[in-house]
């Protein structure tokens, strides 16, 4: 048995208290606990405790311990399991510890994957562009299940996806970039696959951007930006029917249209040959 002779408060934490003991062979430092358990146990001068008592007591601190930087982990915003988990590794806590740990942050509501991933689609859709397939990749990511993710993702419904794909949809068509349309269309697609949208919410936004009834004002002033400049950079090598078609095959190969194409040659005729005429 060892009788505990001093309970002194650690100087650079009030709330932990070291514990010292004297087993007949004089005073020494035993251990140390929490305010919490220095209570709940009723720790006090002079009371005797034998080895299982202060294994006990040793264990129950280090459980304190990851429990309150759990609790301080989770005050700054709700995490999955995983995190939790992977914090109290960091922490350096065993495998016996962190499931203890677990056990009662869930048992106390503090973990809930569920809970989790509705906070976190909510704040996904308020604050970011992100689709719900980029949205279910960072759940998975952090550990949620897949199905959990699923269920939460209904709260990303396909009128919200819509809402939130027009807006790269305005934002892609509507540049002063003098791109073709069928470019800025691919370039469209590109961006809503890479934000992780839905194939059906894709597509219903590019049929809407195919109908937008300014497209050919828009698309005849990009032609003509680009037709110019090619123009002028094959002029100083080809005329004539070379260089119609050297034109020509460059507007198509930057998404424009044969028919639009062939209305800048009829247009530009004059362009296309020297002052001899050849």
């Amino acid at each position: 048995m060892s009788k505990i002779t001093r309970i002194t408060a650690q100087k650079k934490n009030k709330n932990r208290y070291n514990i010292y003991l004297d087993d007949g062979n004089g005073e020494y430092y035993g251990f140390s606990v929490s305010q919490d358990l220095l209570v709940q146990y009723m720790l006090r001068k002079g009371m005797e405790l034998d080895a299982e008592a202060i294994k006990q007591l040793k264990r129950y601190d280090d459980l304190h311990k990851f429990y309150t930087l759990s609790l301080h982990f989770l005050s700054y915003r709700m995490r999955s399991e995983q995190e939790v988990r992977e914090y109290l590794q960091k922490k350096e806590a065993n495998k016996d510890q962190e499931e203890e740990i677990i056990r009662r942050l869930k048992q106390e509501g503090y973990i809930d994957d569920l809970t989790f991933a509705d906070m976190f689609v909510r704040s996904r859709i308020n604050t970011t562009s992100k689709g719900p397939l980029l949205i279910k990749k960072e759940l998975i990511q952090k550990g949620v299940a897949a199905e959990v993710a699923e269920e939460a993702l209904q709260l990303f419904d396909e009128e919200k996806q819509c809402e939130k794909a027009r807006k790269w949809a305005e934002k892609k068509l509507n540049t002063s970039d003098k791109k073709s349309f069928r470019q800025k269309f691919q370039s469209l697609q590109q961006t809503l696959l890479q934000k992780g949208f839905s194939s059906s919410v894709i597509q219903q936004i590019l049929e809407e951007s195919a109908s937008d009834t300014n497209q050919e004002d828009q698309e005849w002033e990009a032609l003509v930006y680009q037709g110019e400049k090619i123009l002028v950079k094959y002029q100083r090598k080809s005329c004539g029917y070379e260089l119609k078609q050297k034109v020509k095959g460059a507007l198509y190969r930057k998404g424009f249209a044969i028919e639009t194409i062939n209305r800048f040659i009829e247009e530009y005729d004059e362009e296309f040959y020297d002052k001899n005429g050849s």
